[in-house]
């Protein structure tokens, strides 16, 4: 464990403390609150959504506890010896996803305005408890949860991880438990890179040989594979049950070689090419001269759009290297009046500044500050996903086992130790959406390769997009992540056990 092992036998930190992403402002007190066999949940609203949260709760409680934890609906007065649910639509201070949090001697009880903040208070709440409550299997408790109270809400709306099913496709079933994790440590936007070279992976019933032909490839020569409209509709709404939205992308001007080769027509000399099963990039693109690859894109936008909820669509855009660069800032202007005549907002990664964006577009700055600062001159707003902090498959050391290493080594310490308001010169708060962490799957093959990369990197992400930057520090937050590793453990989550950090 390195050289702070040794310490990790000191007493814990307060549960409070350990909260992450640290709260706004939490006040603890002395003594606990036992949960009881006999304790209920209580939803002090009418609201549909705030019972879905009530029922979350329930279920994410109950194997552990073995309690029945019955959930009800009461217009007043608090649970007693249980969990209170309250909508209160009027507290500005909470604004969409804030939320407070009370443990008294008698209840607990979680306000908010929206009932975003009623799942994140919850999510709080789990942290709270003791980490076997995340066992899938009857556990002996006690469950006490310290008296006090959170008052809370996120410095960022935009709170984000990106996963690349196109390198190595992931079934429905492991998304969905990536989602779980990233809501418990309240993240809100889940981008998925739909398409690439080396496979297409969501069903387009106006071109379906985008699957048959070009979801079978993958990095290395696996079987690939894709989702169904109905696959990729659950995915979305298991998402939106926990409040967080999908992003779909699919990549274009270049990264297209499996939809070439699906489509030899959307090529310029009409010849399909060879899957593509290796790293390799740039050096594929659409035939922007050509009006079929406008009716492809509006077609592929048009069904994926009608399959999200969310506000946006993202198109990719970067890497086109293959791709003339004025016929690139022609085919992407063209794009985005596409996104916005299907009802959405485009997204692209920062070489999409380059062109003329309107206003309600947004860039992904990645790579180039000055290029993203662009779209920040032009009135978009910025995700901020600089590489050598937020990408989850840069390896952690020269000796970690998986990952690469082209935008250098990221250390826990390294993924938590930056500002977004700080990478780009006049870029601040007012221009940033918030922050995203993707995991490009080029070396990610298994569920626990996923783990390993995401975590505990992912963890820090999440506490940078929601915690105010003031009062953040590295020493104290080393600590607070390592009252989490039994949490992670008891989750399956086969996390990478950094010497950085004193595990316990």
């Amino acid at each position: 464990m390195g050289a702070d092992a040794g310490v990790a036998a000191q007493a814990p930190p307060p549960a409070y403390v350990t909260v992450i992403p640290r709260p706004l402002a939490q006040a603890p007190e002395r003594g606990a609150f036992t949960l009881q066999p006999s304790a209920r949940i209580v939803v002090r609203s009418t609201s549909s959504e705030a019972a879905r949260v009530a029922q979350l709760l329930a279920a994410a409680l109950r194997p552990a506890t073995g309690y029945r934890l019955p959930v009800a609906t009461a217009r007043g007065g608090d649970a007693a010896d249980g969990i209170a649910l309250a909508l209160t639509p009027g507290d500005r201070a909470l604004g969409n996803e804030g939320y407070r949090l009370v443990v008294a001697r008698e209840g607990i009880t979680v306000t908010a305005a929206r009932p975003a903040g009623l799942f994140y208070g919850t999510q709080s709440l789990r942290q709270l408890l003791p980490a076997a409550i995340e066992a899938d299997t009857l556990q002996p408790g006690p469950w006490r949860i310290a008296l006090g109270t959170i008052h809370d809400r996120p410095r960022f709306v935009w709170r984000g991880a990106m996963l690349d099913v196109a390198r190595h496709f992931f079934p429905p079933a492991e998304v969905k438990r990536l989602i779980d994790l990233m809501a418990l440590y309240k993240l809100n936007r889940l981008h998925l890179h739909l398409s690439d070279d080396q496979g297409w992976r969501i069903a387009i019933r106006s071109w379906p040989r985008l699957t048959s032909v070009g979801g079978r490839s993958a990095v290395g020569g696996g079987k690939g594979g894709f989702f169904t409209q109905r696959d990729y509709a659950s995915i979305v709404a298991y998402a939106r049950a926990r409040f967080v939205d999908v992003v779909p992308e699919i990549d274009m001007p270049g990264h297209v070689n499996a939809a070439l080769t699906a489509y030899a027509k959307l090529n310029c000399d009409g010849i399909a090419p060879a899957p593509h099963t290796g790293m390799e990039v740039g050096f594929s693109s659409l035939c922007i001269r050509k009006e079929l690859t406008y009716r492809f894109v509006d077609d592929v936008v048009r069904e994926v759009a009608a399959l999200t909820p969310g506000p946006y669509v993202h198109v990719g855009g970067d890497e086109a290297s293959s791709t003339d660069p004025a016929e690139y800032l022609a085919f992407m202007e063209r794009v985005e009046t596409i996104v916005r005549s299907h009802g959405k907002r485009m997204i692209g990664w920062e070489e999409v500044a380059k062109t003329k964006l309107r206003r309600t577009s947004v860039a992904q700055h990645w790579h180039d500050p000055a290029v993203a600062g662009l779209a920040v001159q032009q009135g978009a707003k910025l995700i901020m996903s600089p590489a050598p902090k937020v990408y989850l498959d840069m390896k952690y050391t020269p000796e970690t086992r998986l990952g690469l290493t082209w935008a250098g080594l990221t250390s826990v310490r390294d993924a938590y130790t930056w500002d977004p308001a700080t990478q780009i010169p006049g870029v601040g708060d007012r221009d940033i959406l918030g922050v995203e962490a993707p995991l490009w799957t080029e070396t990610v093959v298994t569920r626990s390769d996923l783990d390993y990369l995401v975590f505990p990197r992912l963890i820090g992400q999440a506490e940078i997009g929601w915690s105010p930057a003031a009062g953040r520090t590295w020493q104290r937050y080393r600590w607070r992540l390592a009252a989490h590793g039994p949490r992670l453990r008891a989750l399956g989550v086969s996390f990478y056990a950094s010497p950085e950090v004193p595990w316990r």
